[in-house]
């Protein structure tokens, strides 16, 4: 099985099981046990040993994960101390009384999430702590908020030159300028710049549709699907400001990018002259290309808490005792989210065992140069694909970016920018909609949504972009230009919203009609029914009157 699609099958089990189940964890661990079986070939011993040597421990001494999920934590003791302290209250109170619309409660959270580029996870849970309020407010549902948030971390981080993402796959480019390539992409990335075009769009058009139209409908009517994801002990106890808010994110923003670069190296090198030191920086772009974005994460947020805590007790917001306390909810906060991340890393685990990479080179790697102009279109597809089924958009940059890197370097650099940026953008696809995405999970776990609606409902608006992106990469192949795709593309993507406005406008005004007829047929019947009540009872009258 190893190097063939069985390779795939685990994770594809598993996401079928995820949609059909509505249970994540069960579903996550049955696509673990059966790569561990395929692995093993069914053998028991094998299997339960593969699961925990090379699937859990392996994940979770991996160093990058444990600062992801260092990082995790540090972000949830960040959230309820924001959340004690009250700030994020009066936030809540501020932005209820400001903002007094659902377009402007949706266009605020998209700009939140488009301000906050530097790393998707501390994206999807700033944001999703923030708007709450305010979207509850306005009687937007968890499932709309969780859609927002996730289409504003990862395709609002790809094309952010300085974002943890950045780093990523500049960091998969050789022979070339990683980040000088990742910039000229940006204007090919059409999934990510229609992504945030469509939420504009349906922002002001006041419009949904499929299983999204639903929800909004049930919120409409105060029927929230909360998933709540907070202590009952979390809770506002603090008399804090927006001030109190605002401060610690904007701290947390600029030792973010501080601690990416100083992994970079950007604070190395140190020269001495005869009279005194002095500090010889790095390249600022060169030191972002290189840098570990689960140290560098880990580094500004680290010390963001500390700073933090010591505002709060100077200010006397919270004392000492309140702010630890907090630490401890935080971290109980974050435990769902981080039991799925572990269950969907080792399922990755199990289909690299299987040699789910080795299995796309071959293919990709045997085909990509009889094709010219589908190339991206056909890239974009690949990418989606391998995203959607491992859950990682960063696995699916390592195997299909140095493919297209050594087909076309030297050859076609316009060619090569377009299929690098159809291959970001397909992968930003596939992490977007599947369920094993830890940037899914994340936005779940920011707006305290239930996983698999958040999937469910957002999955039809994802793939409308992705078709209409599909189209406009064909179309690229052609002209080898960003400016007249992009137009056409957002064309289509708001002729295909109006079409589908008029169709459910339609739908709604038949429904109406059939219930005024009912309506009207149910007082004809009940007029009916009391002439014939009064004519029984005028026929007992006379009987009685004659005996």
């Amino acid at each position: 099985m190893y190097g063939t699609f069985w390779a795939l099958v685990p994770a594809l089990l598993a996401i079928i099981l995820a949609l059909i189940t509505k249970e994540v964890y069960s579903s996550l661990f049955l696509g673990i046990v059966m790569g561990a079986l395929f692995f093993s070939n069914f053998s028991f011993v094998g299997t339960f040993t593969h699961i925990i040597n090379d699937g859990l421990i392996s994940v979770l001494s991996d160093s990058y994960n444990v600062g992801i999920l260092i990082f995790l934590i540090l972000l949830g003791c960040m959230v309820s101390l924001m959340n004690k302290s009250g700030g994020s209250k009066a936030f809540g109170e501020w932005a209820s009384k400001n903002i007094k619309s659902r377009t402007g409660a949706m266009l605020a959270t998209m700009l939140l999430g488009v301000l906050i580029f530097i790393d998707d996870y501390f994206n999807c849970l700033t944001v999703g702590s923030v708007m709450r309020p305010v979207t509850d407010k306005n009687k937007i549902s968890r499932e709309k908020l969780a859609y927002l948030i996730d289409a504003t971390a990862a395709p609002v981080c790809i094309i952010a030159p300085i974002s943890s993402w950045a780093a990523a796959v500049s960091g998969f480019i050789e022979g070339e300028n990683g980040l000088s390539l990742f910039i000229s992409a940006i204007p090919y990335n059409f999934y990510a710049l229609l992504t945030l075009a469509m939420i504009i769009m349906i922002s002001v058009m006041n419009f949904d549709f499929g299983p999204m139209k639903k929800a909004e409908d049930e919120a409409k009517s105060g029927k929230l699907h909360k998933i709540s994801t907070t202590n009952k002990e979390d809770i506002p106890i603090g008399k804090g400001t927006i001030v109190d808010l605002i401060i610690p994110i904007i701290i947390l923003i600029i030792l973010c990018v501080i601690g990416m670069i100083y992994s970079g190296g950007f604070f190395n090198e140190i020269t001495y002259n005869i009279n005194s030191p002095s500090l010889v920086f790095r390249n600022f772009i060169d030191a972002f290309a290189n840098s570990d974005a689960s140290v560098g994460l880990v580094i500004g947020s680290s010390f963001t808490l500390i700073l933090t805590i010591a505002y709060y007790s100077f200010k006397r917001v919270l004392n000492f005792k309140e702010c630890m306390n907090s630490l401890v909810d935080g971290f109980k906060n974050m435990s769902a989210a981080i039991l799925i991340l572990t269950l969907a890393w080792t399922l990755k685990a199990m289909t690299d065992s299987l040699g789910a990479k080795d299995f796309v080179t071959t293919i990709l790697g045997n085909n990509i140069e009889r094709f010219s102009i589908l190339i991206p279109a056909i890239v974009f597809i690949i990418g989606a694909f391998i995203s959607f089924s491992t859950g990682t958009s960063w696995g699916t940059f390592g195997i299909l970016i140095p493919i297209v890197v050594s087909v076309f370097l030297g050859l076609d650099r316009t060619l090569m920018i377009l299929s690098i940026s159809a291959c970001m953008a397909g992968a930003v696809f596939g992490d977007h909609c599947s369920p094993i995405s830890d940037t899914t999970i994340m936005s779940s776990a920011g707006a305290e949504c239930e996983h698999i609606k958040h999937v469910s409902t957002q999955l039809p608006y994802a793939s409308l972009v992705a078709v209409i992106s599909f189209i406009c990469y064909i179309i690229a192949g052609v002209v080898k230009n960003p400016i007249l795709p992009l137009l056409l593309g957002l064309l289509l993507l708001y002729f295909s919203l109006y079409c589908l406005n008029n169709q459910v406008n339609k739908k709604e005004l038949l429904t109406k009609m059939n219930t005024v007829k009912k309506s009207k047929t149910t007082k004809k019947n009940k007029k009916e029914s009391a002439t014939v009540l009064k004519t029984v009872k005028k026929t007992k009258t006379v009987k009685k009157n004659k005996k």
